[in-house]
């Protein structure tokens, strides 16, 4: 409490309208007195002019003590949603406190409430006087980041309403905004290979459930499957399926870097590759909730220096050699959309280091090829390879490509096995997800 009371700044008082018709009122009948020589007029003039500058004094020597806590409703807020701000003010002083005005203060990007009126404070430690007062405002944050708010700007005047002075109560608390979550079709993944085969990833109660069971068949299942013994046994046809596990694994791509910008001779600006960069966060993050909630442990991949788990180590990026952020539940969607939150994208280029392993070296494992999702930005032809590269290790592979990645990048993506679906605006996320069940080009398997 005596750091709270400690970190209160204090602005000089000023005065108000009233304060300065006093003043003004008083320089010109001291003008009048002085050059008519009247001695009362100066008597006057000075008289109007202390009573500002005493309103002053008093509301510098009478400021406010008071202790502020602050809390969030939801404590993390998607961007666009409302949050409700709580303060609770206690007043300090063995003085009663009353007709200050409060508002609070925000980063830049999110919008408070004008001043308004605070209720009378009793001295401090009489309950039956009312010592605290209750505080609340609801702000609508529009973008995605971390914000201070706070502290809070109290406002008190002299009992004449002449003078009046500022003072800040309480510290600065970060209001987290995440990116959109939009919902997504499906309870669990189903993507469509060139022959014909379903790969079904679904969430089961038996933790150690990965053995082989018999179901029935449906059309488009490959003859290979077939299980001949289950057939016999039922009397119709029967295919082997693998169960899986109740924990799959998935791996998120998340561009965080970015090229020249020259695409065909027209520079993408700075404002429209920000805009394509929030919304592959609003995909990312669509993404990475659904899969948690459809029971994976998700690998998210950087392309740049890692932002999620930050290290002095970790400066290439995911495709480059560094470890991916693993997030699973019952906590990963909150570290995930926290993660997302803070993730910036650099001012200049890409930077990487070119102390790197070979691309993919960290992420490389011949026996689990894992579905890969990638939300592209700008990649260049560099990291386009290294994508094509992770390609073996990956089934299915699909890339979200906003329209700010080049054609080239895109057609060396295609021929080296991705499915790049565009995406356009945050209104087609659910869309753009819903086209990773439909027809794909057949990809070579390994046998």
């Amino acid at each position: 409490m005596a750091d709270d009371v400690r970190s209160q700044k204090l602005w000089w008082p000023r005065p108000t309208v009233r304060g300065w018709a006093f003043l003004a009122a008083g320089i010109a009948m001291f003008l009048y007195g002085l050059f008519l020589e009247r001695r009362d007029a100066l008597f006057v003039a000075c008289f109007l002019i202390a009573i500002p500058l005493v309103a002053m004094g008093y509301v510098l020597v009478r400021r406010m003590r008071v202790h502020v806590t602050r809390s969030f409703s939801p404590v993390i807020v998607p961007a666009g949603s409302e949050a409700v701000v709580s303060l609770v003010v206690q007043n300090l002083s063995v003085r009663p406190s009353y007709g200050a005005r409060w508002r609070d203060q925000a980063e830049s990007g999110i919008s408070v409430p004008a001043s308004a009126l605070m209720p009378s404070l009793g001295r401090h430690g009489r309950v039956d006087e009312g010592d605290t007062a209750r505080l609340e405002y609801t702000l609508t944050p529009r973008r995605r980041g971390v914000f201070g708010i706070g502290p809070l700007i109290l406002d008190r005047a002299d009992p004449f309403g002449l003078a009046s002075g500022e003072q800040t109560a309480g510290v600065p608390h970060d209001l987290v905004v995440t990116p959109r979550v939009s919902p997504l079709p499906g309870n669990a993944l189903s993507l469509t290979n060139g022959d014909g085969s379903m790969h079904e990833l679904l969430r089961h109660s038996n933790p150690n459930s990965d053995e082989l069971i018999a179901r029935e068949y449906r059309p488009g299942d490959p003859l290979r499957r077939m299980n001949w013994p289950a057939t016999a046994r039922h009397g119709e046809l029967m295919v082997r399926q693998e169960e899986q596990r109740s924990n799959p694994e998935a791996r998120l791509i998340i561009d965080t870097t970015h090229s020249v910008g020259v695409r065909g001779g027209s520079t993408i600006t700075r404002p429209r590759l920000d805009g394509a960069f929030e919304l592959s966060l609003e995909m990312a993050a669509s993404i990475g909730i659904h899969l948690l909630d459809a029971g994976f442990r998700l690998d998210v991949i950087e392309t740049g220096a890692s932002q999620l788990s930050p290290a002095t180590d970790r400066v290439r990026g995911g495709l480059r050699g560094d470890t991916p952020t693993p997030y699973r539940l019952p906590a990963g969607d909150r570290d995930l959309l926290e993660g997302l939150a803070n993730l910036v994208l650099p001012a200049n280029g890409g930077g990487h280091d070119t102390r790197a392993d070979s691309p993919g070296s960290a992420i490389r494992n011949p026996g689990n090829r894992l579905p890969t999702f990638a939300v592209l930005i700008d990649v260049d032809v560099r990291e386009a390879q290294e994508l094509a590269a992770l390609r073996p290790y990956s089934e299915p592979a699909i890339a979200f490509v906003v329209d700010t990645v080049a054609p080239v990048v895109v057609e060396q993506l295609e021929d080296a096995g991705w499915r790049c679906v565009q995406l356009r605006n945050a209104r087609g996320i659910a869309q753009a997800w819903e086209q990773t069940g439909r027809e794909r080009r057949p990809v070579d398997e390994p046998v």
